[in-house]
C-alpha cells in the first residue's frame, strides 16, 4: 500500500466531507419532482455552466487527455475546440429557443411531439444505455488511477470502485439535481486547480521550459492537430472535426443530461450564458490538461537522452515489471514511458509520474481530491438524468413519489457499478472506449432530432428505417476496423439521409405533424 502523507489524507477526505454535507443540505429542499430534476427551474448560469463541463469531462480527462498529448498528438484537442466555436452556438440559436418555447424537461419530449412516443422511448433507451456505459468506464478511470496511488490489487481496485460508485450516488440520491450543480462546480475547480499544481511542478523538473517543451514536443510532431492524411483508421483533421462536430453537438444539444441543466435555468439568456461558461471551461481546463501532457512527453524525452549520453542502459528493459519499484537512474525512468505505451497502459502515465517524480505533500491528495471530484461529478449527474428520463419519459402521469425517485437513483448507480468493475477486468485504455460508446449512441439520437428540426416532411416511418440503416452502418464500422473517431458520423449521416429520402417517398401517417416544430 502506498503511503500517503496526513496531509494528504485531510485534503482527500475533507473534500467528500464537504460533498456529503452539500447532499444533505440539498435533502430538505426536494418536495417534488419539479425540484428534484431541474431545480425549481431557478438555477443561476454559473454552476450550470461550470456543471456542464464536470459533466461532459470527467475521470476520462484526468486520466486520457494527458496521455493522449504524451503519446499521440492534439487532434483531440481540436475536437474539443468545436464546443465554444461551434456547439455552442448551434445550440444557442437553434435548439434552446424549441426547447424553452415548449417547456420541456425532458428533450425525448419533443420526440413525442414531433413523431410519436415509440420514438421518443427509444431516444431515451439509447440514452439509459449510454450513460450506464458512459459511468461505468468513468469509474473504471478512477480506478485506472486508485491501483498506482495504493498499489492495488485487481480485486482491492473493484472494492474501492463499489465504494466510490456508492457514494456518489448516496448524495445525489439525498440532493437532486441541486446538489448535483453544486458539487460539480466544487468538483470543476478541484479538477483544474490539480492539474495546475501538477503543471507547475512538472515544468520545474524541464530543462528549459515552455521553449524546451514546444521544441521537443514540435520535433515529435506532438502538437500536431491539422494532419490531412486521410487514414480510417487513425485520427486526423477530418476525424477531428467529425468527432467534434456529431458527437460534442448532440452531447450538449439532445443528451438529455445537458437538456435538463438548460430547463433548470429560468430564462433562455440564462440558458446562453451556461454556453459560454461551459465553452470557457472546457478550452482553458483541457487546454492545461493537453498541456500537461506535452510536458510528461518531454520530461522523458530529456531523461531518455541523458540516460543515452550516460550508460549504456537499453530502457526498454530497464523496468520489465510495470509495478514493481524502479532505479532512479534517468534511462529507468524514461523506460516507464517506452513501458506503459507497449503494455496499452498510458492512462497510468500521470499518476506514477506524481508518485514518482513529485513527492510533494499534498499533492496526491489534491489529486485524488481532483479524482474523486471528476469521477463524481459525471455519476451524479448521469445517475439523476436516467432518473429524471424514466420520471419524464415512461411515467405519462409524472406522478412518481420522491421515495420512488430516490431508489431509482440507487438502482442507476448500482447498475454503474457493476459495469465499472466488468470493464475494469476487461482492461485497455479509458478514452478511446468512451469515444466508441458515444459515437454508437450519439449519431443516432442526433439524426432523430436533426431530422425534426430541419425537414417539414420528415416522419416517423422515414426516421424508423433510416435508424436501420444507422444501425447497419454502425455494425459495418466494426467489420472494417474503422476507428472510433468516425462512430458518431457513420451512424448519424446514413440515418439522415435515408430517413429523409424514405419520408419523401410516403405520406404522413395519421396523428403526426409532418411539419417543422
Amino acid at each position: 500500500m502506498s503511503s500517503l502523507s496526513v496531509f494528504d489524507w485531510v485534503i482527500c477526505f475533507g473534500y467528500l466531507a464537504v460533498v456529503l454535507v452539500l447532499g444533505l443540505r440539498f435533502a430538505g429542499q426536494q418536495h417534488t419532482n419539479e425540484d428534484f430534476f431541474v431545480g425549481g427551474r431557478r438555477m443561476h448560469w454559473l454552476p450550470i455552466g461550470l456543471s456542464l463541463f464536470a459533466g461532459t469531462f470527467s475521470s476520462l480527462s484526468f486520466v486520457g487527455l494527458p496521455s493522449e498529448a504524451a503519446y499521440h498528438d492534439y487532434h483531440l484537442y481540436l475536437s474539443i475546440l468545436f464546443i465554444p466555436f461551434v456547439v455552442s452556438p448551434i445550440i444557442a440559436w437553434m435548439f434552446l429557443p424549441l426547447y424553452f418555447r415548449l417547456g420541456l424537461t425532458s428533450a425525448y419530449e419533443y420526440v413525442e411531439h414531433r413523431f410519436n412516443r415509440r420514438l421518443r422511448l427509444f431516444c431515451s433507451i439509447l440514452f439509459i444505455v449510454y450513460t450506464i456505459g458512459w459511468m461505468g468506464n468513468l469509474l473504471n478511470a478512477v480506478g485506472v488511477i486508485l491501483a498506482v496511488v495504493f498499489d492495488l490489487s485487481p480485486y482491492q481496485t473493484a472494492a474501492l470502485l463499489v465504494a466510490v460508485g456508492l457514494f456518489a450516488t448516496l448524495y445525489t440520491t439525498l440532493g437532486g439535481v441541486k446538489a448535483v450543480v453544486w458539487t460539480d462546480m466544487l468538483q470543476a475547480v478541484a479538477l483544474g486547480g490539480g492539474m495546475v499544481c501538477v503543471l507547475w511542478f512538472t515544468l520545474s523538473r524541464i530543462d528549459g521550459g515552455w521553449s524546451a517543451v514546444w521544441e521537443i514536443g514540435h520535433h515529435h510532431n506532438r502538437f500536431e492537430m491539422f494532419r490531412t492524411t486521410f487514414e480510417a483508421n487513425e485520427g486526423n483533421v477530418y476525424a477531428a472535426c467529425a468527432f467534434g462536430f456529431f458527437v460534442y453537438l448532440t452531447g450538449h444539444a439532445v443528451n438529455f443530461t445537458a437538456v435538463q441543466r438548460y430547463m433548470s435555468m429560468p430564462s433562455l439568456a440564462a440558458a446562453r450564458w451556461s454556453l459560454v461558461v461551459n465553452g470557457v471551461a472546457a478550452t482553458l481546463v483541457c487546454g492545461l490538461f493537453f498541456a500537461v501532457g506535452s510536458c510528461l512527453f518531454t520530461f522523458y524525452q530529456q531523461q531518455e537522452a541523458k540516460g543515452a549520453e550516460g550508460t549504456d542502459l537499453n530502457i526498454t528493459d530497464a523496468a520489465p515489471d510495470i509495478g514493481a519499484d524502479v532505479s532512479s537512474s534517468p534511462g529507468v525512468r524514461a523506460s516507464l514511458y517506452t513501458q506503459l505505451r507497449e503494455q496499452k497502459k498510458e492512462d497510468q502515465l500521470l499518476p506514477r509520474f506524481v508518485m514518482k517524480e513529485i513527492p510533494v505533500s499534498g499533492l496526491m491528495g489534491l489529486l485524488l481530491a481532483g479524482l474523486f471530484a471528476a469521477a463524481m461529478s459525471s455519476v451524479d449527474s448521469g445517475i439523476n438524468s436516467m432518473t429524471a428520463s424514466i420520471a419524464c419519459d415512461w411515467m405519462p402521469s409524472r406522478e412518481m413519489k420522491l421515495w420512488q425517485t430516490r431508489l431509482l437513483c440507487l438502482c442507476f448507480g448500482v447498475a454503474a457499478v457493476i459495469m465499472a468493475v466488468t470493464f475494469y477486468f476487461q482492461g485497455g485504455n479509458v478514452f478511446p472506449l468512451i469515444m466508441k460508446i458515444a459515437g454508437m449512441f450519439f449519431g443516432l439520437m442526433l439524426a432523430v432530432f436533426l431530422l425534426g428540426m430541419l425537414l417539414p416532411w420528415a416522419n416517423t416511418f422515414g426516421v424508423t428505417i433510416g435508424l436501420i440503416c444507422g444501425h447497419v452502418a454502425l455494425a459495418l464500422t466494426f467489420y472494417l476496423g474503422i476507428s472510433h473517431w468516425w462512430f458518431g458520423a457513420i451512424t448519424c449521416i446514413p440515418t439522415f439521409v435515408v430517413g429523409a429520402i424514405a419520408s419523401r417517398l410516403v405520406t404522413n401517417t395519421a396523428g403526426e405533424t409532418g411539419g417543422r416544430q
